[in-house]
């Protein structure tokens, strides 16, 4: 959410972030609102100072005899009982108002992300390996001969329907391999702390990281009003929610490794063919909760974390920052990592890495306690995929796939199979 102090102090600076986002500008709104809500408790403080002056002066007109002055001040009091009772329910209702529009606002971007429209602004920063040369006509995952007997989508979609995925075998092993692979490189090399979270949160955790109010469609909510986690993130930076925690407590880096549920509203047509747009997916997720001043630091801490699991797994990716028409609402400046995928001759998103200042922690109202005392401020929360654990298995498969149709598996992934490097044709792992 966004401070309504710097939009007082700056709202030309306040509605030129908006433009950069593609929105109009709403600072004489939102400065209508906190005016009208300022000036109602105003009034209301005004006539509660009035009656305490009545009160007071009831005590003498009673004693004194002066029924009269006793009747016109005891009238007076409850006048002003019902007044300060209207101004501050008028306050109160002034109040939400702006709230709620506060909270259906993007976050603003950073001054040095590249404003665009949509993803094709998006610039590249860094590309590392090289996209092998096949011999044979690559095929995507679903086709691979390795995989056709462990990656079920039509028993899937008798259970549950479409954008679901049964997995068993070997491909299931190996699924579980990267999995923990990720964890245990981010918890001991990268100092992350393993942490397991509900997958049901309540309705203002939602609320706190940002999901919610705007983007409800995209998540799954149950009839007992718990929703369903798009994201560790969500648990993750909700840990904090309303805390106010000690400076030399941060930074808190976290890493879990959860089932993730989202609706896909608006994807239809996109991705059908296979598991890389899946209702239900496995994420290792990374978030860091930090003091103001180290989280850019710390942006460019985790992209190298989530690089380096490509690196490891010998995987071709690039590096971009998302321009302002494509970052999501939560963030202040984001970069996606795109792996290669040999099948579909493109690269494609596989962690988004994205750094939100405040903003998530105002709605949170999640705040540190300086060192050395002073007023609590609020921290600064980032998240990131390290990785999406199902677009990391189609990358392994595709990158790996052989022409006699196996697949070769990296190698920094055996320790964790058994010692086995490979997918048969026929679907075993050996």
């Amino acid at each position: 959410m966004h401070d309504i102090k710097a939009i007082r102090e700056n709202p030309a600076g306040f509605d030129a972030a908006l433009f950069r986002r593609g929105l109009a500008p709403m600072s004489s709104e939102i400065l209508a609102i906190d005016e009208a809500r300022r000036a109602k408790i105003l009034a209301a403080e005004t006539a509660q100072a009035e009656q305490n002056k009545a009160s007071k002066e009831i005590g003498r007109a009673k004693a004194s005899g002066d029924e009269a002055g006793f009747e016109r001040l005891r009238a007076l009091v409850a006048d002003k009982k019902a007044e300060i009772a209207r101004l501050n329910d008028e306050a109160r209702a002034e109040d939400a108002r702006l709230t709620d529009l506060l909270m259906g606002l993007p976050n603003l971007p950073l001054a040095d992300v590249p404003d665009g429209e949509d993803e094709a602004d998006n610039v590249e920063i860094k590309r590392w390996g090289t996209p092998r040369a096949f011999t044979f006509q690559p095929m995507e995952h679903f086709d691979l001969p390795a995989v056709q007997s462990g990656m079920d989508f039509e028993t899937a979609a008798r259970l549950a329907g479409s954008r679901f995925v049964v997995m068993s075998g070997a491909v299931a092993r190996v699924h579980r391999a990267l999995a923990q692979f990720m964890l245990d490189v981010h918890v001991n090399e990268n100092g992350l702390l393993e942490t397991i979270t509900p997958v049901l949160v309540r309705e203002e955790m939602m609320y706190g990281t940002g999901q919610l109010p705007k983007f409800g469609e995209d998540s799954y909510r149950t009839e007992d009003g718990w929703w369903l986690i798009p994201t560790a993130e969500v648990t993750l930076t909700n840990i904090v929610n309303g805390q106010t925690v000690e400076a030399a407590s941060l930074p808190r880096r976290h890493v879990a490794h959860t089932q993730c549920f989202r609706s896909e509203a608006g994807s239809a047509g996109r991705d059908t063919a296979g598991m890389l747009r899946q209702h239900q997916f496995e994420k290792v997720e990374m978030v860091s909760i930090t003091h103001p001043d180290e989280s850019l630091a710390e942006h460019a801490r985790m992209t190298r974390c989530a690089e380096d699991i490509l690196e490891r797994l010998n995987l071709p990716y690039r590096t971009v920052v998302l321009s302002t028409g494509d970052m999501g609402f939560g963030a202040q400046k984001t970069h996606d990592i795109e792996v290669w995928l040999p099948g579909q001759n493109s690269y494609r998103e596989i962690s988004s890495v994205s750094t939100c200042g405040d903003f998530q922690a105002r709605r949170m109202n999640a705040r540190f306690r300086p060192e050395g005392g002073g007023k609590p401020e609020f921290l600064h929360t980032l998240n990131g995929s390290g990785l999406a654990v199902g677009r990391t298995l189609i990358a392994v498969l595709e990158n790996g796939q052989q022409e006699d149709g196996s697949v070769i598996l990296p190698d920094a992934l055996h320790p964790w199979l058994g010692g086995r490097t490979r997918i048969t044709a026929d679907g075993g792992l050996a």
